[in-house]
């Protein structure tokens, strides 16, 4: 038997006691609008991007300085890898970041991002230039900026005959001729894992066990895993059907072909997002809002071969060059869950 207080809690006494917790709620409300409102801090924007982003060839040194001469902001582009590296970086800092926007974050990398928490949302004043098919998130805690389709490409002076399928990979004629990249820490390798998820359902690692002799390395990035395609080392890579695009601008057009397989193509779409934290809120929304600028998207498609977001923006000549799917493929991030595992075990 509990034995009975022998404090009585009268009405004046409760009458004080509430007044003082709604005092609390209120000044702790106050605070935290303040802190809402605060003007952002002093310094540069700093924005996580994958390598090929930032690189002298890439849209880096033109959105910064666009960005800078249309806002008055101080832009710096921190290049962090490819851009599954890049998020778990930002995962890594997520109690205390270092950096004020993530931009590489595609629809296959999504789930991991929005499961860590490390975006905040914010809608951009221009939303509504982005095509529904291709929002990426529908409380917009990533805005896409660009989209291309996967693609094996194919030099056709070092290779007499192409693959005409993912199966055809596995052939014994493509031994040591594959270049891919690390999905764990590629957005084109989690796509084209992605993609074979697609073809090949649970049985992917019995295609991947198969597809062993063919694969000459997994690069840690698309940079390193292109660039030995272009020197030579091997035939073939994973890519973009934009990537002849590139070669008939500034090379001779015909050498480099995407090949266009039955089974279709999975696409990415790429986007950038606010992170949690973010000690200069303000200015990272104005990033967000020029992503979908006319300046920031007709820098798109010569410096970072892909397909701009906003579907007026005019294309170069070269973009002829890039064959279209027949069938595209929007694969469910949900079905890679351990895909990553599965694969590489396959290799082991």
């Amino acid at each position: 038997m509990h034995a009975r207080s022998t404090f009585n809690f009268n009405r004046p006494f409760i009458a004080i006691l509430i007044t003082c917790l709604l005092s609390a709620v209120v000044l702790m409300g106050t605070l935290s609008c303040l802190s809402c409102d605060a003007p952002d801090q002093e310094g540069a924007l700093v924005v996580y991007v994958y390598d090929s982003f930032a690189s002298e060839w890439g849209p880096g040194p033109i959105v910064e300085e666009a960005f800078e001469k249309a806002t008055g902001l101080e832009l710096e582009l921190v290049a962090v890898g490819d851009g599954a590296q890049a998020l778990a970086r930002a995962i890594d800092e997520k109690a205390r970041p270092k950096a004020d926007v993530l931009l590489g974050v595609d629809n296959h990398l999504l789930p991991k991002a929005v499961s860590a928490d490390i975006f905040m949302p914010y809608r951009p004043e221009n939303a509504a230039l982005v095509p529904s098919d291709l929002v990426l998130d529908d409380q917009w805690r990533v805005t896409p900026f660009d989209w291309g389709s996967f693609a094996i490409i194919w030099d056709s002076e070092r290779l007499a005959e192409p693959p005409r399928t993912l199966e055809d990979l596995t052939k014994p004629e493509y031994e040591r001729s594959l270049i891919l990249m690390d999905p764990r820490t590629s957005t084109p390798g989690y796509g084209f894992l992605a993609w074979t998820k697609a073809v090949y359902g649970d049985d992917m690692p019995d295609y991947w066990q198969r597809l062993k002799p063919s694969i000459l390395t997994l690069s840690p990035g698309w940079d390193t895993g292109y660039g030995l395609f272009t020197k030579g080392e091997a035939p073939l890579v994973i890519s973009y059907t934009t990537s002849p695009a590139y070669h008939a601008e500034y090379e001779t057009a015909g050498r480099y072909q995407a090949l266009i397989f039955p089974e279709g193509h999975p696409v990415q779409i790429e986007g950038a997002g606010i992170l949690r934290g973010t000690s200069r809120p303000q200015a990272a929304k104005a990033f967000i809002d020029f992503m979908l600028s006319p300046e920031f998207q007709s820098a798109i498609p010569l410096s970072n071969w892909m397909y701009p977001i906003v579907a007026d923006t005019v294309l170069p000549a070269s973009f002829e060059h890039a064959p279209k799917p027949t069938t595209n493929l929007l694969v469910d991030p949900a079905v890679l869950e351990g895909a990553e595992r599965s694969a590489l075990d396959a290799l082991n």
